[in-house]
């Protein structure tokens, strides 16, 4: 496990099932207490003093539980393949700051800190384990608990897209109808974000329980599947210049604070458009994006020649059939689906 390894993967390394979450489960089940220091490095070794070299001992659960009944720490390699050195006392700088008050904990997070290194910290008398990796640190919650919490977040997933498919539907009817303005962009984007927001949270806890997590993952991956597209299309059609990368839009918004994207003024200033209530007029792509086995090319060239909705959504036969790829057939598909998304957009509310 090097240095640079990012959060998910660590969450990963200690799911259940993994060697090293069951090293921690035994520690806690003897009713012991452990600070374990995953990986090593030249600065690992001048923080380490004392104990003992264990050579070429393998890493396995029982081994370094019955290491941790000593009163030092342990040293394993940064993949977790063998135990490096046992009932070894770190001296991290003392001067870091640390949240914590546990003794184990608070040397558990400065040579988490210092090193770059993930760091175990069971504690004896809570029965509990935290890791800490750089800034980081997250408690390694039991399976039950972790269960739990994510089928909360699926449900609360569920809910926030429903709300998104609202909203999208919404703006679909705004558009036939030709009365969007810019809060009706705005709601859909700051909807489509949150389930973004809310999906890799939840992605963080499947994480942690590793393979328990299948069915969780199949269902969030349904919630979440058309979302980025859906973002991707909505700032194309809106903002004033064509974009030459509509992905950014993306960036934009996960760089957003959660306070501010809660403020639907602040979603029309990322996509550089007008006051909330100004009115606004799509060129289309989001809608011909879902017109089935319409290639790229053609919807490019249709956005292209007709330059807005209203006058793509009000074309005869005869003018798609005058787009390079449409073709008589096409042009007439396109014709009957424009017919029946204004039949469908005829039920919404006009607010």
């Amino acid at each position: 496990m090097r240095s640079g390894t990012d959060h998910l993967d660590i969450l990963g390394r200690f799911a259940p099932g993994t060697d090293l979450r069951a090293a921690v489960d035994l520690i806690i089940h003897q009713g012991n207490g452990a600070l374990i220091a995953i990986g090593t490095s030249g600065l690992v070794e001048s923080l380490s003093s004392g104990g003992f070299s264990v050579s070429a001992a393998r890493f396995t659960p029982q081994r370094v539980a019955e290491l941790a009944k000593m009163d030092g720490g342990i040293v394993v390699d940064d993949e977790a393949e063998f135990i490096l050195r046992a009932n070894v006392h770190f001296i991290p700088d003392p001067s870091l700051e640390t949240g914590e008050t546990g003794t184990r904990h608070r040397t558990a997070e400065r040579l988490a800190r210092q090193t770059g290194k993930p760091v175990i910290a069971v504690s004896e008398g809570r029965a509990m384990a935290i890791v800490y990796h750089n800034q980081r640190r997250f408690e390694l919650q039991p399976p039950t608990e972790l269960l739990a919490e994510a089928n909360q977040s699926l449900n609360a997933l569920e809910r926030l897209r429903r709300r998104l498919t609202e909203a999208e539907n919404n703006l679909t009817g705004y558009e036939v109808h030709d009365v969007v303005v810019v809060r009706d962009v705005a709601l859909v984007l700051q909807r489509a974000t949150l389930v973004r927001r809310l999906s890799t949270e939840l992605e963080q806890l499947m994480v942690a329980m590793g393979g328990e997590a299948q069915l969780i993952r199949l269902q969030a991956a349904d919630f979440l599947e058309g979302v980025d597209d859906l973002i991707t299309f909505v700032y194309f059609d809106y903002v004033k210049r064509r974009p030459k990368r509509p992905e950014r839009i993306l960036e934009l918004l996960d760089d957003m604070p959660g306070e501010q994207l809660y403020d639907l003024a602040n979603i029309a200033a990322a996509l550089n458009l007008s006051h909330l209530d100004s009115p606004v007029r799509p060129r289309g792509l989001r809608i011909l994006s879902k017109v089935p086995r319409l290639p790229d090319p053609v919807r490019e060239a249709l956005v292209s020649h007709f330059g807005d909705f209203q006058k793509l959504l009000n074309a005869e036969v005869s003018s798609l059939d005058q787009v390079e790829g449409v073709g008589r057939k096409r042009a007439m598909q396109l014709r009957n689906y424009f017919d029946r998304l204004a039949d469908f957009s005829s039920v919404v509310e006009l607010g």
